[in-house]
């Protein structure tokens, strides 16, 4: 069994919990299945809108899928969370990913 397969299966047992959805969009990241990873971080955001890394890792799925724009948004989105989080750290790395987008 995959590590893939694995994580879903903890994902059926838990489906709301954030951090399994999410260990899924990295692995799906990592299997080069952006589109599938992009879902997967869209439900964490679902399940839990402060979850401040998503955010991040969506922007990245979105440019793998050509999505500038969409990836942009995320960027600002997530700035903002991670701002309201006291995450400066986090804030920092969106904002120069977003600048780098520009």
């Amino acid at each position: 069994m995959s590590r893939l397969e694995k994580l879903q299966q903890l994902a059926a047992a838990q489906p709301d919990d954030p951090l399994t959805h999410y260990a899924i969009g990295l692995e799906l990241l990592q299997l080069e299945r952006a589109a599938e990873a992009r879902d997967a971080f869209n439900r964490v955001l679902t399940l839990d809108g402060r979850y401040t890394p998503a955010f991040m890792q969506r922007a990245r799925a979105e440019l793998k899928l050509g999505l500038r724009e969409a990836a942009a948004a995320t960027l600002v989105e997530g700035i903002a969370c991670a701002q309201a989080a006291g995450d400066r750290h986090a804030a920092d790395e969106m904002r120069k990913m977003r600048e780098a987008l520009a």
